[in-house]
């Protein structure tokens, strides 16, 4: 950690005064506290945020036309691959950036034009950005020193803010003596001392190892609870954003792919992109074409054929596509030794085992179907039971789970039946 103090606007995420009297717009005033469907007031607006970025006088586009509410008490998780804009969103929020279009509104008042410290919002960063000379009492005190809370009232809010995450006894001590979930949480009693109006997230789990994150997930879960304040938090971890989140923000190229609660985005992702992010192993895609044979729809790739459930036919009598531009989606969670569970021939597959690899509960099988050349373009994965007895060089067969799978447009990428 370096000795450099942080500036006064950037790592201590000094972004959240709220002087009184600041004007702004209620530019959101005829659409509503629920603007997209719901009833709760909103804390947060994205209207249209774009953000352009000069190269060499080429505007490089990091966020396009992103449009998002969030509510009250809301925790949000932006994620996505590096560069998908998610860190940009995130600090046009704070007001780290202005955006090239689009507006912030923050309790129904446009913030385009207030400085960070104007805003209402604090924010924790990936590096913690604590003061090295100061003691942990001193750094989390220090946003309310500058802005000249009166001794008594810093010092019974630093003592609660202490309290509620379990570092009083730390309150002495200097950030060298402190592990790195130790420093985690003094730089959330920084922003928790402030009583600000938003929480703001810069993925800041990423420096500690996977045992403590898990530790800190849960910490960070059981704060929100007793806060209760809106957060808005970025990650390009897919677990984090699953396990902390009401609601997942979806990112790619600087656009929005999906806004929905984990366990929608997970069973029923809005286009390939999503489906093959979110998920681990990721989603596997055949090319394929639906045709009818002996009264039923069925999906056909190149190695195999399922019968489609109740619910794909509807969905595909709907879709106006060509038989021919889909891709079939199958998560290998999906996908079951079928030795093992009872399922219909439509249902089943045959394939090589390529490689087995034991995964605690389970076991995931490198496979190609079987009749397919040796070509890594047909392997795909399934994590089956502990259960199997598959081995490699094996031949299996294997049960699909029909009810999930997905039909993904090729030209477009919609899930067409999401």
């Amino acid at each position: 950690m370096s000795d450099a103090a942080p500036s006064d606007t950037d790592a201590r995420g000094d972004v959240d005064a709220d002087p009184e009297g600041a004007s702004a717009t209620a530019a959101t005033a005829d659409r509503g506290p629920g603007a997209s469907g719901d009833d709760r007031a909103v804390s947060l607006r994205l209207d249209g945020i774009t953000k352009l970025f000069d190269d060499g006088g080429d505007g490089v586009v990091a966020v396009e036309d992103v449009t998002l509410d969030i509510y009250d008490g809301e925790f949000i998780v932006l994620v996505g691959p590096s560069g998908c804009g998610k860190t940009t969103t995130l600090r046009t929020i704070a007001g780290l950036e202005s955006p090239t279009e689009g507006d912030v509104v923050i309790r129904d008042r446009v913030v385009n034009d207030l400085e960070p410290r104007e805003r209402g919002v604090a924010m924790v960063f990936q590096n913690y950005a604590l003061y090295p000379h100061k003691t942990v009492r001193d750094n989390v005190a220090f946003p309310l020193e500058i802005r000249k809370f009166p001794d008594e009232e810093v010092a019974t809010r630093v003592e609660e803010t202490a309290a509620l995450l379990g570092i009083t006894e730390l309150l002495d001590r200097r950030p060298s003596e402190l592990s790195g979930g130790q420093q985690q949480r003094v730089a959330l009693g920084r922003a928790i001392v402030r009583d600000p109006e938003l929480f703001l997230f810069d993925e800041p789990l990423s420096n500690l190892d996977a045992k403590l994150r898990i530790q800190m997930r849960t910490e960070l879960n059981k704060l929100h609870d007793r806060v209760g304040k809106t957060s808005v938090y970025v990650t390009h971890d897919q677990v984090e954003a699953m396990t902390l989140s009401d609601r997942v923000v979806v990112m790619n190229e600087g656009r929005v792919q999906q806004v929905a609660p984990p366990e929608e985005v997970y069973a029923r992702p809005a286009n390939r992109f999503v489906a093959g992010f979110i998920g681990e192993p990721p989603m596997e895609f055949f090319d394929c074409t639906v045709v009818e044979r002996d009264g039923r729809l069925l999906v056909e790739t190149d190695g195999f054929a399922l019968a489609l459930p109740a619910r794909a036919v509807a969905a595909y009598e709907a879709y106006d596509g060509p038989p021919d531009g889909l891709e079939l989606g199958i998560r290998p969670e999906d996908i079951e030794d079928a030795s093992l569970v009872e399922a219909p021939d439509e249902h089943c597959l045959d394939a090589v085992v390529l490689v087995v690899e034991p995964v605690g509960p389970a076991r995931d099988l490198s496979l190609r179907p079987v009749g397919l050349a040796d070509d890594d373009a047909a392997e795909f994965t399934a994590r089956v039971s502990n259960d199997s007895d598959a081995r490699s060089g094996d031949v299996v067969r294997l049960a699909v789970d029909v009810d999930e799978v997905h039909l993904f447009d090729r030209e477009t990428g919609e899930n067409i039946l999401a």
